[in-house]
């Protein structure tokens, strides 16, 4: 069996124990202390029946609460679920019951402290991630340990260049795989601090940057352009930063350009997905940025494009989609992942994405699908039929548009059709733009044309 995940966080402590491992404005915790607020938490799960292959669901902000969490249940040899505590109460209840995990935890711990012991061999996967399906349900995709070991290797190798000295700030969402690996469990493979921000503003984390002496920034698109607009950046000091990681959403030639002139870091521009982390990037070593390309595989990493359609083969992909076999069949064959992204691999490798055969919308770094927003509008009575899609954003990448047809004699304003939406979805997924209009562009067969809303 594969080494348990929290076994090699385990000797990050050892070696490291009196250092800083996670920072905040207001305190810090060294190894040492966060690995015996780790073995508090595994010993009060084990209090609560949680054994070796139960599944716990973690819905804690970006604070040690959630480092400690994460750390004592894969020690326990639980499957840890993050969920992002901005759910919305009924997505919330959703995937619950989908995931139908032993324990909740979604208040900070209280402290406790205890020994660590680690189940070296684990016997059920490591993680479980939610992302969104084809049709808006629930999605889990399952992560071995053997997965997130090889994922954050890379991440903290050849992607990230990583060590001891570095200090990476966490502002991502630690639910999301990005923060999760990029901003979290990589650094910690390290050995490095994590500083610990709980949500993203750009004067905050201009003055975490400084305060902190933060050397690696991982975020998205929708970070780095906030920051360039903000008043504040003309007195930050950002002197420590060496390097900025985009990830979760396209981060466009022009911003990644301007970022470097203006505050003289480069950002590593890269590709990844919740099934499969980052397989696609440029590495932290390495000199070359092409604007039209998103990198190449990273060491260990296939590619190939059949039929237009990237596919990749990588050990640090899923097992399989939670209790979804056909969903799972349908992106994994013979090891290989098949993306839904079209794209063209130049003769030396590098890799260009033209185009999406799914219609998932990916807005400022988050997934939206649009069959749930449309589920969410068709729930308004006076609702007939409604398409969603996205379209361009210069900030957040794309946007999500609604466009929605009235029920016979029924009355509603676009206003009110929003205010639906933002009640019922998390904050990222509802339209901010509704049209009513008097019908649909659609097939001979009844389909709806998407295409030509986007005009």
């Amino acid at each position: 069996m594969p080494a348990n995940f929290a076994a090699l966080l385990a000797a990050a402590a050892r070696r490291r124990a009196d250092r800083p491992a996670v920072v905040w404005d207001g305190g810090s915790l060294s190894w040492r202390e966060l690995e015996q607020r780790a073995g508090g938490v595994a010993q009060g799960l084990a209090r609560r029946g949680v054994q070796p292959g139960d599944v716990v669901a973690l819905m804690l902000p970006n604070a040690w609460g959630f480092v400690a969490a994460l750390w004592g249940g894969l020690a326990l040899g639980a499957t840890v679920a993050p969920l992002n505590p901005l759910l919305a109460g009924d997505e919330r209840e959703r995937i619950l019951a989908h995931l139908g995990p032993k324990a909740i935890l979604d208040t900070e711990p209280a402290g406790e402290t205890a020994e660590l012991s680690t189940l070296t061999e684990p016997t059920a996967a490591g993680i479980i991630l939610y992302t969104s399906g084809s049709t808006g349900q629930p999605k889990g995709a399952v992560l071995s340990h053997a997965a997130l070991v090889a994922a954050n290797e890379s991440w903290a190798g050849p992607v990230m260049g990583l060590a001891d000295e570095d200090r990476v700030l966490a502002a991502l969402p630690l639910a999301h795989s990005f923060g999760l690996n990029g901003a979290l469990l990589a650094p910690l493979l390290t050995g490095a601090t994590v500083v610990l921000q709980e949500r993203f503003s750009p004067e905050e984390t201009l003055r975490a940057i400084a305060r902190h002496r933060v050397t690696v920034f991982p975020g998205v698109a929708t970070m780095f352009a906030r920051i360039l607009e903000s008043p504040a950046l003309a007195g930050a000091d950002l002197s420590s930063l060496r390097l900025a990681i985009s990830g979760a959403a396209p981060c466009p030639w022009a911003l990644a350009s301007e970022w470097r002139r203006r505050i003289g870091v480069r950002i590593v521009r890269g590709y990844g997905m919740t099934e499969l982390f980052r397989p696609i990037s440029y590495l932290a070593a390495e000199a070359t940025d092409r604007p039209d390309s998103i990198g190449r595989a990273v060491p260990g990493v296939e590619l190939r494009v059949v039929e237009d359609e990237l596919w990749i083969r990588t050990p640090a992909a899923m097992d399989g989609y939670l209790r979804a076999p056909e969903e799972t069949a349908a992106v994994l064959a013979d090891g290989w992942f098949k993306t839904g992204d079209l794209a063209t691999i130049s003769p030396d490798g590098y890799v260009s994405i033209v185009g999406r055969k799914r219609e998932l919308i990916l807005r400022g770094g988050y997934s939206v699908v649009p069959a749930e927003v449309e589920a969410t509008l068709l729930g308004h009575p006076a609702v007939a039929e409604a398409a969603v899609v996205g379209v361009a954003h210069a900030e957040l990448g794309e946007e999500v548009s609604a466009f929605v047809t009235l029920r016979t004699g029924a009355r509603a304003e676009a206003e009110e059709l929003i205010a639906f939406c933002r009640a019922r979805l998390a904050g990222y997924k509802y339209p901010r733009r509704i049209s009513i209009v008097a019908e649909l562009p659609k097939t001979a067969t009844g389909k709806i044309l998407k295409a030509r809303l986007k005009g």
